[in-house]
């Protein structure tokens, strides 16, 4: 049986992942980088490092489960196709990649770790008709909180083209400085979801927006009020994931409103949230990514290197 490879190394998850065209079957595996409790992050020397570490490890348990041919290679390098999106994170993948592809004598392809996310949420929801015209799609995570007009591309089967943003703290920051200031780990995502589904309250939240694009900076302060004035975490924790909810949903009507009625999908490890997949799949009957194809992963990568290599 044949496969594709597909490895990347982001912030803040080393990946690798199977792809089996004949079963259409993904097979992966991850590890999150560790970082100190109480910190926001890793310096990128440091991610560079644990990727080096964990990366060997994790090929080594997914191929534990596979002996069949390497088709083709693929990787992250970056993380946008735009002109000076760069990370050296990715290059830990990158030279993992290029060695491998090197020894099995097998064309290598990069793509973006976003083209990656966006075709990881493509896989997750069984849709691949989406690649055959544009659509948008929503990449949320701790780097981005991108609205992107996705088309077919001959060279990188799909282009992500950024038609907004938001314009200072993006969603994964302000969850994680929600969840760390709340005692969690980081990254907290996981944590502020649960708690926010235990809370009773729901707030209606008027985000404002310019050009499509909003301000995410007044999450962290407000919470921190809140946090202050003794109120519950998990009122604390629902007021954050409504105000992105907020932000998500004024930015996806600017956006339609704009480009016509498209179909939506939303990809990036802050839509796993229970609480924002619900209502925003109500709302615009839109495609999310199920919480193992929301998070850093590789699966996409290798997703894009079979529909490359065709």
């Amino acid at each position: 049986m044949k496969a594709y490879l597909g490895i990347d190394t982001s912030n803040y998850t080393t990946s690798c992942a199977l792809y089996l065209p004949k079963t259409g079957e993904v097979i992966q595996r991850k590890k999150l980088l560790p970082v100190k409790v109480g910190e926001l992050g890793l310096r990128q020397s440091d991610a560079v490092f644990h990727h080096t570490v964990q990366l060997p490890e994790l090929m080594n348990e997914l191929f534990s489960e596979f002996d069949g041919e390497i088709a083709g290679v693929g990787v992250s390098d970056a993380p946008r196709r735009v002109k000076g999106s760069y990370m050296p994170c990715f290059l830990s993948g990158v030279n993992a990649a290029n060695s491998f592809s090197l020894a099995v004598k097998k064309p290598l392809y990069r793509f973006s770790h976003q083209q990656g996310h966006v075709a990881a949420a493509v896989y997750s929801v069984n849709k691949p008709e989406l690649f055959e015209k544009p659509f948008l799609a929503f990449h949320v995570s701790g780097g981005t909180t991108d609205a992107l007009l996705v088309k077919p591309d001959k060279e990188s089967i799909i282009s992500c083209e950024m038609l907004a943003s938001s314009l200072d703290l993006k969603a994964g920051q302000a969850v994680d400085r929600v969840g760390v200031m709340l005692g969690y780990p980081f990254p907290a995502g996981k944590y502020v979801d649960e708690l926010a589904l235990k809370s009773e309250k729901k707030y209606k939240i008027n985000v404002k927006i310019k050009d499509g694009s909003c301000c995410l900076s007044g999450v962290e302060n407000k919470c921190k009020a809140m946090l202050q004035n003794g109120e519950s975490r998990e009122d604390i924790c629902r007021y954050c994931i409504d105000y992105i909810m907020a932000a998500l949903t004024k930015m996806a009507e600017y956006q339609l409103e704009r480009l016509g009625d498209m179909p939506i999908l939303f990809s990036g490890g802050v839509m796993s949230s229970k609480v924002i997949s619900a209502e925003l799949t109500k709302r615009f009957g839109a495609y999310f990514a199920k919480p193992e194809f929301s998070c850093d992963n590789a699966a996409g990568i290798a997703y894009l290197t079979k529909l490359k290599n065709e």
